[in-house]
């Protein structure tokens, strides 16, 4: 009985994380629209999950990060920690939840393959951090994102407090977060949190476009091009150029750098293999 149950459980989850691929670009989508697709335990590690699986197939060049319904992510779903009015319980929570190396937006943070958050709408809390955690944002007009950890009672735990001083400033990411105040689109755009403010049902279509745009290029080149942004955060500038330099050297001997030579003489689109 309890093997039966365990398996709905399964099935249950992976119904909540939906994961396709089109052409080169893999959409993840959140998939609980009636629970404004809080991230539950199990749900966290479907995803990582999921995450690290585009990571590491070699077909695909781009990642969509996308909800159903209303909202984009509300946050993580608690309802199973908090209970009549009781204080918090770690123990009760995935152990996902407390490995914060494993989480989506640590593991977004760290994949190669090029990452874009469709805000479709709103992101709160744990939401807010996994949209950061995306290379490129792509905001619903109606949508909405709110750092609401301190009203909470707790602390943005999942990179925000790396995320957002490094995309709009100290000062600003200081107020956002100290205050939880929600943000309209608008806002968001003007702060430099997305780089685009879309109308509602265009989202995912301009994120999907985006993606195209993205895989049509060196896939090993545009990957290259990530972990030197991200290695960047850390360095000098002497030593960045010094470990760009051994990325772009095994880069020209790919067959995809030939192609991309070739295809600019003769005036033509390239087609990249991967290689």
């Amino acid at each position: 009985m309890s093997d039966a149950i365990g398996e709905l459980a399964k099935r249950s989850t992976a119904a909540d994380v939906l994961y396709t691929v089109e052409g080169h670009v893999a959409t993840i989508t959140l998939n609980r629209p009636e629970r404004m697709n809080t991230i539950s335990g199990p749900m966290l590690d479907l995803l990582t999950e999921l995450l690290l699986k585009a990571d590491g197939d070699e077909a695909i060049r781009s990642v969509i990060l996308t909800g159903s319904g209303r909202a984009f992510c509300a946050g993580l779903d608690l309802s199973d920690a908090v209970k009549d009015g009781a204080a918090l319980e770690t123990r009760s929570m995935s152990s996902s939840t407390l490995d914060l190396k494993s989480t989506p937006p640590t593991v977004l943070f760290n994949m190669d393959t090029p990452t874009i958050c469709a805000l479709n709408g709103s992101a709160a809390g744990y939401g807010m951090d996994t949209a950061l955690g995306c290379d490129i944002r792509i905001m619903a007009a109606n949508a909405k994102m709110a750092a609401a950890f301190c009203k909470r009672g707790i602390l943005p735990e999942s990179g925000g407090t790396w995320f957002l001083p490094r995309l709009v400033g100290w000062q600003r990411a200081a107020e956002l977060i100290f205050t939880a105040r929600t943000l309209n689109a608008e806002q968001c755009l003007a702060l430099g949190l997305v780089a685009e403010v879309v109308p509602e049902d265009g989202v995912l279509a301009r994120a999907k476009a985006l993606a195209g745009e993205i895989a049509a290029n060196a896939p090993m080149a545009v990957q290259a091009a990530k972990r030197m942004m991200r290695m960047g955060l850390n360095e000098t500038f002497n030593d960045h150029v010094h470990h760009v330099f051994l990325q772009l050297m095994p880069l020209f001997r790919s067959e995809d750098a030939r192609e991309g030579m070739m295809a600019f003489l003769e005036k033509r689109e390239p087609r990249f293999k991967g290689r």
